[in-house]
């Protein structure tokens, strides 16, 4: 009967701490800062991942080399032009040499810097594809009740935003620490050579340059994270109205709305203008000690020079790679928070990684007999939700439905009738009795071939963003065009199919948005007769549709059924009419079976349900 003509059961508000155990379980992290990790362990999935691509690693850590060495270079040759120019007699060979060597090392950090990014970019594309095709591997094998206990949009945003950050880490991030550890270390080792005393004096100004980024750094990724909040809220806001648009003008509230995301941008501006006057901060604070800092060495320098201690050419070289030092540090603590941001997104993708599936292949599945009979069995089964462990769906339900039998299954709301197609499916298990597929329980088959011997028609026809051809043989991937249109016309949809303006090659929109619900509907039908198994299990949706639409859905029905073995959630008397039998459920048990005559006049709660949906003279 129809569901809605008793309320749904929620479960109690109580029943909530049971589910947290498995929610914390995968989203633990949803109560901390989405952004960042306390390590950067967790990036060893990565470096494990880009450790099947050996050579790409070992040409871009040559490249990372050459660079970092290319660009420490660059003084030692200012030093030799300068002592060797400025400094009377100077050698002109020596000099024409000397710029000649730097001609080269310029060439040299312009392709190492090529290579650099090419193979660590090629590097951080290349994780990224393998890390979200094994994901997205993983999560095809979960049962479909983990998508009821954790939420699909979160799961969505990792595989985008998680993985974008992962591929900047490997693109970019790592790229710019090893490279600046490099010049770090082999430009604070080339200042000692050169000027012990003064690089000593570089010590004390290098932390003069760290902490102000530090302390600047920490504020600025902060606000930036909140700003990328606000920009995603507008995102949202824009695809929650233009969603519901004919709500939304349906109740003249396109003024509210219109305020709404006015705010919405002015919070995102306010915040974007906070983040911009930090860094506008950091960078005058930076600028005036690392060139405060330049000028006091240059002024050592000057006292060096003309107490002819040191050479003019040390002074430029040692004032040059002091740049790039101090430089390198300051880098290195910019990208240590976003090596933190790729290492929460790593781990919260290592998480879908880890899950394993609650039904998963026996290691030994047992045959299913060929041919198919089309028999289905429960015995004695009891069954929990994992979200509802508090409310059984099922108690002790025992059923036996014979080859090409169809049963109707009615009863109020929550009365367990769903829970009767997820079993059959074994999208879940039982915690007691079994089911059996032609006699095969169905914990020793494999779960493929069982959904292999059985099509579904859900109560509203889900369908893909693709065309109608597509949409189609999802039941039957192989299926030629002819089996296409045959299953088409026994579904009642070759007409509109035809009229469409590429026929089967027509895309359909977001979930078949360009067809009305019959339409979608008779697709769906079409898509089961493609599937060609002997077990249907049919949750029926005519209630929603016009008559005619209606009319011509259950005459494909009635095609469809022919010769299968099929289990009906009634919505409509003339299904219930039909059916061999009548199973009516009642708090997860069967109360009542029998035709439909002869419980009508049994005055029992099919008689009950009748009445209120069809009126007492046509449920008699």
């Amino acid at each position: 009967m129809d569901e809605s003509l008793t309320p749904r059961t929620e479960p109690a508000a109580d029943a909530a701490p049971a589910l947290e155990p498995r929610r914390r379980g995968l989203f633990r992290r949803k109560q901390r800062d989405p952004g960042a990790a306390r390590s950067v362990r967790p990036l060893l999935m990565i470096w494990k991942q880009a450790g099947h691509y050996p050579g790409r690693v070992v040409l871009a850590l040559i490249a990372l080399t050459i660079t970092a060495l290319a660009t420490l270079a660059i003084p030692a040759y200012f030093k030799l032009i300068i002592d060797e120019g400025f400094s009377g007699g100077g050698d002109m060979d020596r000099i024409g040499h000397a710029f000649r060597l730097m001609a080269v090392v310029v060439v040299v950090l312009a392709l190492g810097t090529a290579m650099r990014f090419y193979f660590v970019s090629w590097l951080g594309e290349r994780v990224v594809a393998d890390i979200r095709r094994r994901v997205q591997d993983n999560l095809l094998r979960l049962a479909p009740g983990f998508y009821e206990e954790n939420s699909p949009k979160e799961i969505s945003s990792r595989m985008t935003s998680d993985t974008t950050l992962i591929e900047q880490v490997v693109g970019t991030t790592v790229s710019v620490a090893l490279r600046n550890v490099l010049m770090a270390v082999l430009g604070t080792a080339y200042l000692f050579w050169l000027v012990p005393q003064l690089t000593m004096w570089m010590m004390l100004v290098i932390p003069a340059v760290v902490i102000p980024i530090s302390v600047f750094g920490r504020r600025l990724r902060k606000v930036s994270r909140t700003s990328q909040d606000r920009v995603a809220d507008i995102g949202a806001m824009v695809s929650e109205v233009l969603g519901a648009m004919k709500i939304v003008q349906a109740f003249n509230q396109e003024d509210r709305e219109r305020r709404r995301f006015d705010e919405a941008v002015e919070q995102t501006f306010n915040t974007a203008r906070r983040r911009i006057l930090i860094r506008a901060a950091m960078t005058a604070m930076i600028i005036a000690v690392v060139f405060g800092a330049i000028v006091l060495l240059m002024w050592r320098g000057a006292v060096g020079v003309a107490s002819g201690s040191i050479s003019g050419g040390t002074i430029a070289a040692v004032v040059i790679t002091a740049g790039i030092v101090a430089g390198a540090f300051g880098a290195l603590t910019e990208v240590y928070g976003d090596l933190l941001r790729g290492a929460g997104a790593a781990s919260r993708l290592a998480e879908l990684l880890e899950e394993k599936p609650t039904i998963a292949t026996p290691a030994r599945p047992e045959a299913l007999p060929v041919p198919p009979r089309g028999s289905l069995s429960f015995r004695g089964v009891s069954f929990r939700y994992p979200t509802r462990p508090e409310s059984p769906a099922l108690r002790d339900f025992t059923l036996e439905v014979q080859p090409g039998e169809t049963v109707a299954i009615v009863g109020p709301s929550g009365a367990g009738k769903s829970t009767i197609f997820q079993l059959a499916e074994r999208f879940y298990d039982p915690q007691a009795g079994t089911i059996r597929l032609d006699g095969v329980p169905l914990t020793s088959a494999d779960p493929a071939e069982v959904r292999k011997r059985i099509a579904f028609v859900p109560q509203e026809g889900v369908l893909f963003s693709a065309n109608a051809r597509d949409n189609l043989r999802y039941g039957n991937w192989g299926a030629t065009d002819a089996e296409i249109w045959h299953a088409a016309e026994a579904a009642n949809a070759s007409a509109f199919l035809r009229a469409l303006p590429q026929g089967l090659d027509t895309f359909l929109g977001e979930n078949g948005t360009q067809l009305s619900g019959g339409q979608r509907q008779r697709i769906a039908i079409a898509r089961a007769i493609l599937r060609d198994a002997p077990i249907l299990l049919l949750d029926e949706a005519t209630s929603a549709l016009d008559a005619e639409s209606e009319r011509l859905v259950q005459d494909a029905l009635e095609r469809l059924m022919a010769d299968r073995t099929t289990l009906v959630i009634a919505h409509r008397l003339a299904t219930v009419r039909q059916a061999d039998r009548i199973v009516v459920m009642d708090d997860g048990r069967i109360v009542e079976q029998g035709s439909h005559g002869v419980l009508a006049e049994n005055g029992g709660l099919y008689a009950r349900l009748a009445a209120l949906q069809f009126g007492g003279a046509e449920a008699a």
